[in-house]
């Protein structure tokens, strides 16, 4: 596919005719997606069981692709064939039903090593890709900012590496001339050489931009933060449509939306928050494709709440459910308040699917992004939540701190004054995350109450973060 084009487009020649010649056949290439024929295959080991709809997912990302599904196969075994992760008749019948269906492709919803890809296409003789190579095509169709398309091409050039050998055929040597003699260097290395250099260069440019990214969420400390997670497709961009009225694209395809945008949110009896959505997460996330979307996820880590949006409609949604979280440890944002918001009630068959989802995780939140249907409660849980992260204290000082007094005023809510001779305590309601700030010669302080003792501020710099439970 278009991963595909781009890594053999490494080391092409410079010259404008050879140029143009690769253009043409990008652009013949990108016009036979939609042509493509492709057979759908996975492998289901004893450690990872899905029950319902084995290939349903890989269906939606093939359709995503632009290919045709012209056959399936699936097969169960307690490990995978070191040579061909299938076994050796499921191979057969593999090729005999490529032969049969006249596929031009066979997906694997697995991940293949180089070798088993190799070995696969020498038995079939059709081009074989894997669940990685496929998800990293699709990221690269839907790319549209700059900090994508790097995140995407480093994350195609870094798959691309050990599969180099595979990808090239005129291993001969450089052609040698006067005062060039000697073994040259095999055209392998120089692939290898290049990719490296890309590498290098693309990973330097977004360690620039995700220090850029940091700077703008540390710009908007200003405000609570409210980040939308969730599988790709779950509606997390209809829901920050139907709060913001931004004007996301929303499409019922896989990664429809890879950027993160952020709005106002007018909440409910609360005020403006500031609301984004990210890219959407999916089982066995390939691992490069988070490290280069770090600077885009820096929303979410960033965050006062998360709004974990799942399909309610789906058959697997519980499934996607652990797979949103798994993805949440390993990017080091599980430690966050997070609330999980099940969408798409409206589609619901029966009663009795919404009562199954519900006993599993019964403080979930139901709504329809598309209807705003249970929108009153949905909100008035997020309000209670971001109220969680506020601390009622008493901040002691002198009486012409007027800095303190402003900064209080500010970033929280001041309740009543107490004034002495020559100190003033403040009861106030500020959010945790500022509590680290309030410091300076005399300033005391303690949680409200009458039996609460005095603390130094210094003693408030630890923050706490809890994640509610669901399952």
């Amino acid at each position: 596919m278009r991963a595909t084009v781009r890594r053999k487009a490494v080391n092409d020649d410079p010259s404008p005719q050879r140029g143009h010649q690769a253009t043409v056949k990008e652009h013949e290439r990108f016009e036979s997606v939609v042509r493509e024929r492709a057979v759908l295959v996975r492998v289901i080991t004893s450690e990872r069981l899905f029950i319902e709809e084995p290939l349903g997912e890989l269906r939606g990302l093939a359709a995503t692709a632009g290919t045709t599904i012209v056959g399936e196969l699936v097969q169960r075994r307690p490990t995978p064939d070191c040579t061909t992760y299938l076994g050796h008749g499921k191979v057969a019948e593999l090729k005999a039903l490529v032969a049969v269906s006249k596929a031009d492709v066979v997906i694997f919803d697995n991940d293949l090593n180089p070798a088993q890809t190799r070995n696969l296409e020498t038995e079939l003789q059709v081009k074989v890709i894997d669940r990685t190579e496929l998800i990293l095509d699709i990221f690269a169709s839907n790319a549209r900012t700059h900090e994508a398309r790097l995140a995407v091409e480093l994350a195609q050039l870094e798959y691309s590496l050990p599969r180099l050998k595979r990808k090239w055929t005129h291993l001969s040597r450089i052609k040698a001339g006067v005062g060039m003699r000697g073994p040259g260097e095999k055209q392998l290395e120089v692939d290898r050489r290049l990719v490296e250099k890309r590498i290098a260069d693309f990973r330097s440019e977004l360690r620039l931009i995700e220090a850029r990214r940091e700077r703008q969420v540390a710009a908007r400390d200003d405000h609570m933060t409210v980040s939308l997670v969730g599988y790709t497709n779950a509606g997390k961009s209809t829901l920050m449509n139907a709060l913001t009225q931004a004007d996301v694209l929303v499409a019922d395809k896989l990664f429809a939306t890879l950027d993160t945008r952020t709005r106002r949110w007018q909440l409910p009896n609360w005020g403006p928050v500031l609301l984004s959505d990210t890219v959407g997460f999916i089982r066995d996330l390939p691992h490069r494709l988070i490290a280069s979307f770090k600077a885009t996820l820096e929303e979410s880590r960033q965050a006062d709440l998360l709004l974990h949006v799942a399909d309610a409609s789906n058959p697997a949604v519980c499934d996607q459910i652990s797979a949103v979280y798994l993805v949440l440890q390993e990017i080091g944002i599980q430690a966050k308040d997070t609330l999980l918001v099940l969408n798409k009630i409206d589609r619901l068959p029966e009663p009795s699917a919404w009562n199954a989802i519900l006993s599993r995780y019964p403080h979930a939140i139901p709504i329809s992004a598309k209807t705003r249907r249970g929108f009153d409660q949905f909100a008035f849980r997020v309000s209670d939540a971001l109220s969680r992260t506020f601390r009622d204290i008493d901040v002691e000082t002198t009486v012409d701190d007027g800095r303190l007094m402003a900064y209080l005023a500010a970033h929280g809510e001041i309740l009543s004054k107490r004034y002495g001779q020559q100190r003033v305590t403040i009861h106030c309601r500020i959010p945790q995350k500022y509590l680290g700030r309030i410091q300076g010669d005399g300033v005391l302080v303690r949680e409200h109450g009458p039996s609460a003792g005095p603390e130094p501020a210094q003693s408030q710099l630890e923050e706490t973060a809890a994640i509610e439970e669901v399952a």
